[in-house]
């Protein structure tokens, strides 16, 4: 592993690597690794894959998401013609992904709070992704219910659907699940596509218009890794999710 950059941010450090037997770069803040792409700026990092395919299923052409890192998601919908708009607390994410990620210069990248900029913007998306970690977790006020209230004003009425990465230490874990119950006192149809039996793993929490969606497959093979991707997403299923409702009232309870 060759460490490219080091950026040392109101929000943390941010290191830019490198490995050498593929060529793919790694995105680290806080000592997590936050994204990791080919030469080629595609991902191959799996739950993006996944992501990257259930929207490909609902069919999106404008997409919001929150939080950036190395914005590969943005880097690989831009290329189908799907028009993205990245929102970052952290400036510098936009300047490292364009420089080392391959984001295009055509996305639209927005410096600012995610609740603040949702807040300010009346625009309706036909998704909006929530991957934004401060360290491991998510900050509170982007788990609170009144930040998915808000999530949904800005979502078209009938198509809108809201994705969001929920990291999982276990099995025992249960933030994917009462994320999940919070989603569900904003919308009628919320799932959760999640890997039983692994640890350090993303789950997917959705909601909106997701009934329909089916078990994501690789749509754009990176050139590093590809093989491993396709059996990481084979292993992905949909669950049911539960929570005690004082554990579901915990999220983001006190983030509005």
């Amino acid at each position: 592993m060759i460490r490219v950059a080091k950026y040392h941010t109101d929000f943390g450090n941010i290191e830019v690597l490198r490995t050498k037997d593929s060529g793919s770069f790694i995105y680290r803040q806080g000592g997590c690794y936050q994204s990791e792409c080919d030469p080629n700026g595609i991902s191959v990092v799996p739950y993006i894959h996944a992501i990257f395919g259930l929207l490909a299923q609902a069919e999106v052409s404008d997409v919001l998401m929150i939080g950036c890192g190395g914005g590969s998601l943005g880097t690989m919908l831009d290329r189908v013609g799907v028009h993205v708009t990245i929102v970052d607390i952290n400036p510098k994410a936009f300047q490292i992904a364009q420089q080392y990620f391959g984001l295009p210069r055509g996305v639209h990248c927005c410096t600012s709070d995610g609740r603040d900029f949702l807040r300010a913007d009346r625009h309706r998306y036909d998704a909006i992704v929530l991957d934004a970690y401060s360290g491991r977790r998510i900050p509170d006020h982007l788990c609170a219910e009144t930040f998915f209230g808000l999530a949904q004003t800005r979502l078209k009425n009938s198509s809108g659907m809201l994705i969001g990465n929920v990291h999982a230490r276990h099995d025992l874990d249960t933030m994917p699940d009462r994320v999940a119950a919070k989603l569900s006192n904003i919308w009628a149809n919320v799932r959760l596509l999640d890997t039983r039996g692994a640890s350090d793993r993303n789950a997917l929490v959705m909601a909106g218009k997701v009934r329909d969606l089916v078990q994501p497959t690789m749509l754009v093979p990176p050139s590093v890794g590809a093989d491993e991707i396709a059996h990481d997403l084979s292993l992905l299923a949909f669950r049911p999710w539960h929570v005690p409702r004082r554990a579901a009232q915990s999220v983001g309870r006190d983030a509005s």
